[in-house]
């Protein structure tokens, strides 16, 4: 498999592909991704990388990947900085977000995650807020080379009625959290690219 092109531009504005690990109709998580796009920097514009038709990885496939495959290491190549925004399942990330994670991150030595950097968010409606599912997505995007935003952490407890079906968040401290959150990723994808390009 031919070795996809990447980005050598380091000014904003930034491109940031988004994961959102459910594949529920309804997700919260969803609806946070929309609330965390109204709130971002205008210097951050915005791409979901869709997971839900990629066949169960298998190293089978490494020496010719299929469509989905392709399609979604071609989406990796072509943006700045990754987003995930996941909910947890059974205190781990949802299997179809590690899937993704295996695909883009093959075949050997072609992994899409060498020096992108990311950040992980998540809402649940418990307290806990997907705070174990982060710390596993985590420890997966270390092995994978990607530099992370460390700080501010964000475990969201998705309360009813905390943010609209449009993504509009109701309580304002919970807007200036996330607003507070998303400018801190700017920030960091801006020094992050400055001392680790990608050429």
């Amino acid at each position: 498999m031919a070795e996809m092109p990447e980005i050598h531009h380091h000014e904003p504005p930034y491109t940031v592909g988004y994961f959102v690990g459910s594949l529920a109709t309804a997700s919260i998580n969803r609806t946070l991704s929309k609330a965390l796009i109204r709130l971002a920097p205008q210097q951050l514009e915005f791409t979901e990388i869709p997971i839900a038709n990629l066949p169960h990885y298998s190293w089978d496939y490494d020496d010719n990947y299929p469509p989905e495959g392709r399609a979604l290491k071609e989406a990796l190549a072509e943006i700045d900085a990754v987003l995930f925004v996941t909910p947890e399942y059974n205190r781990a990330i949802p299997g179809v977000l590690k899937n993704a994670i295996d695909w883009a991150s093959r075949p050997y030595g072609q992994n899409s995650f060498t020096r992108k950097p990311s950040a992980v968010i998540g809402a649940s409606v418990g307290a806990i807020g997907t705070a174990v599912a982060q710390q596993d997505l985590r420890s997966i995007l270390s092995y994978c080379n990607s530099p992370q935003m460390n700080a501010p952490e964000a475990y969201i407890h998705l309360t009813p009625g905390l943010i609209t079906d449009e993504g509009k968040v109701t309580v304002e401290s919970t807007e200036e959290f996330l607003r507070g959150y998303m400018n801190s990723f700017y920030e960091f994808i801006r020094r992050a690219l400055t001392v680790l390009p990608r050429d």
